[in-house]
């Protein structure tokens, strides 16, 4: 009941309004008590006798088209509910009223859209986002809402028209959106093995937006796939220019470039690339390079500067796995029920997370299942620890 009240303050807000417009006279009150329709309305959503309450204020509107506002409200609270089914009722309602001014069939038949969209009525909403358009109502959240349906279809090149007549509406900047369905393309044209097709549209990627991380990615495999490790390293070394961040996720393919390319020293490029940006992969990636190359203790004295910088599980859990072979007794047998517990907390522990709305994922999304923003889900990097307050200081007070 009382997130039932809730819902009902957007309701409720429209009702003062109306209630002190209309000053309803107390003739007005029906003939079931004293209270105006509208109230009868609410007491029966307060009931929780949502069809009857429906019944009232589908009345209601027939006779005073100066609750349009209310009923709008009230259909977006039912939608929000889940309740979708009343939702469209009302909102089929107020469409079908030969009094709406044009403004108000517009705001209505928004509505209808977004219901349709919630019962995944995907065509009916398309048809009314479209009748928006042609009627010039509302057309920025109907374009907005056309791309929401394209993207759920997959359909990448409505989406790009959409997303271009977004743009030259001047509303809000589309070019990382742009860029990624053209990236989307270009995957759809490599599985469908026309190369020259794929190339183009990540030039177009690239010309929308120069920052495209994805794009540079998808020209590096590319090449890679044509055995050019070096035109591959020169996509991978602009990547790691723009976006550092996602050097985990081309970590396996760079490693492989620097061995073709005869790197004589991959410890040595894989710490300048620590250096620039820590992250867990790369560090383990480091510490076992230098195993190879110099051995365990350097792989341990790496681990040990690296972990008292950063809270990294995975370093952590590196350096216990190195440690218990030299390990006996008791000791040993807590060293292995600490890997235990840290490789289960590894196993939970998420990869990526979105920097707009926290989402977190174990792989990488190009668009955030949650708030479907393009490009807003990166890696996670080890969390810094303050120095200052790593290790207990002596206690210099005297007995």
């Amino acid at each position: 009941m009382i997130e039932l009240l809730f819902l009902l303050l957007p309701v409720a807000a429209v009702s003062g309004w109306w209630a002190a417009r209309r000053s309803l006279p107390r003739e007005a009150a029906t003939s079931s008590g004293n209270e105006p329709v509208f109230f009868r309305g609410l007491n029966y959503l307060l009931d929780e006798q949502p069809d009857k309450a429906i019944d009232v204020f589908l009345k209601l509107a027939e006779v005073d088209r100066e609750t349009v506002d209310t009923h709008l409200a009230l259909g977006s609270l039912f939608r929000r509910r889940g309740e979708v089914d009343r939702a469209i009722r009302i909102h089929q309602n107020l469409v079908a009223r030969s009094n709406l001014e044009h403004e108000e069939r517009g705001y209505a038949l928004y509505e209808l859209g977004q219901d349709y969209m919630r019962a995944g009525l995907f065509d009916r909403a398309e048809g009314l986002f479209r009748e928006l358009l042609e009627l010039s109502l509302q057309p920025e959240r109907a374009l907005r809402a056309l791309a929401e349906i394209y993207q759920q279809e997959k359909d990448w090149f409505r989406c790009l028209e959409v997303a271009e007549r977004l743009q030259a509406r001047g509303a809000v900047p589309m070019s990382a959106e742009i860029a990624h369905y053209h990236c989307e393309l270009a995957e759809d044209a490599l599985r469908g093995g026309t190369e020259e097709a794929a190339a183009q549209h990540l030039r177009e990627a690239q010309a929308s937006d120069p920052n495209c991380a994805r794009a540079l990615m998808l020209q590096a495999e590319m090449a890679i796939a044509h055995q050019d490790a070096a035109v591959a390293m020169r996509y991978y070394e602009a990547l790691l220019q723009q976006a550092p961040q996602y050097l985990p996720e081309i970590l396996p393919k760079l490693l492989d470039c620097f061995r073709r390319l005869g790197h004589t020293s991959l410890s040595k490029e894989l710490e300048q690339l620590y250096r620039k940006e820590p992250s867990p992969p790369l560090m383990l990636s480091l510490v076992e390079t230098l195993r190879h190359e110099e051995g365990d203790q350097a792989a341990t004295d790496l681990l040990l500067e690296h972990l008292r910088r950063h809270a990294d599980l995975a370093g952590l859990t590196r350096l216990l796995e190195l440690q218990l072979p030299q390990t006996q007794g008791q000791m040993a047998e807590a060293m292995t029920v600490s890997l235990g517990t840290l490789r289960h907390l590894l196993a939970r522990q998420p990869a990526y997370q979105c920097e707009h709305c926290g989402f977190t994922a174990r792989r990488l999304h190009w668009q955030c299942p949650s708030c479907k923003r393009w490009g807003t889900v990166n890696p996670s990097g080890p969390e810094p620890i303050d120095q200052a307050s790593q290790w207990p200081r002596e206690d210099t007070h005297a007995n």
